[in-house]
């Protein structure tokens, strides 16, 4: 695969698929995090496309079941099509918001069979009828393995599960493991972290999307919240500083990486802003800024 040395900055300010508000703030935070002028200087041609469209929550009713759906898939459908339009060899970066924004970003970018790499504390993998809570940030990596609400799924369905991987996981509802076993999504919790160690798991997740353009769909909650504690659902026993640096190293020397989403970044729960300065520290690590 090519090199890219064009990088694409576009935001989704969007916390509806969410129960807790402030992640559509991240956007601010990581461009407040120096994300372009880092990216910048390790060589890189930066536009930053600015925001979709996301109406304010306090103007919207919530719904029982997959609450703000026609405006979660509007402001995805718009992604999509605004990244279906970039030019070859343009790398985008997603910007969340909640991670409902996926479905448009994957979607987006998809060229063919493509492969998804979801580090992420939870499973993102209930649908409206296994979901605890029905906030549709719980739902992406389902509807675009084809799972879910028929409205999402008719546009955002864009990957096989079997060339999807989770890596971890430390919190999943009971709905989202049957789901994943059934469907054949290959899943690293911290368990296996734990036992195999980040290098190991990442040349097994590599060797199984040998050959495949990569999407890295980030979010913040992977990391301990003693490290990240801007995010919206903190889950104790996270990813290390370390292990998260040396995941992304390992994938970026992989060159299949092809496109990323930084979401989940919560400011109001934050601490001076460093939990979108280690995302951003993780987005330069897979974008291929080394130690020496």
């Amino acid at each position: 695969m090519p090199p890219m040395d064009r990088v694409a900055v576009i935001g989704v300010p969007m916390d509806l698929g969410a129960g807790r508000r402030g992640v559509d703030m991240g956007p601010s935070a990581l461009r407040y995090a120096r994300l372009l002028e880092e990216l910048e200087a390790l060589g890189y041609g930066v536009e930053d496309l600015g925001d979709v469209r996301v109406p304010l929550a306090e103007t919207l009713r919530a719904r029982r079941h997959a609450s703000y759906l026609e405006e979660i898939r509007q402001a995805a459908l718009e992604l999509k099509e605004r990244l279906k339009a970039l030019p070859e060899g343009v790398f985008p970066i997603v910007l969340g918001g909640d991670h409902s924004l996926s479905m448009g970003s994957v979607s987006g970018v998809a060229r063919g069979r493509m492969g998804v790499i979801w580090v992420d504390a939870h499973g993102d993998f209930n649908t409206p009828e296994t979901s605890p809570s029905g906030n549709i940030h719980g739902m992406p990596l389902a509807v675009l393995c084809g799972l879910g609400h028929p409205r999402l799924t008719e546009a955002f369905h864009a990957v096989d599960p079997k060339d999807v991987v989770l890596i971890g996981v430390r919190s999943l509802d009971p709905g989202e493991k049957r789901l994943l076993r059934e469907m054949g999504v290959a899943v690293y919790t911290m368990h296996e972290v734990d036992r195999l160690g980040v290098a190991r798991i990442a040349e097994e997740v590599l060797a199984r999307l040998e050959g495949l353009p990569l999407h890295v769909s980030l979010d913040a909650d992977v990391l301990d919240p003693t490290l990240a504690p801007g995010v919206g659902t903190p889950v104790p026993g996270g990813l290390t500083y370390r292990e998260a640096h040396l995941l992304m190293e390992i994938l970026a020397q992989s060159g299949q990486v092809r496109s990323l989403d930084l979401v989940e970044v919560n400011p109001i729960l934050d601490e001076r802003n460093r939990t979108a300065e280690m995302m951003v520290g993780l987005a330069l690590s897979l974008l291929g800024k080394r130690i020496l």
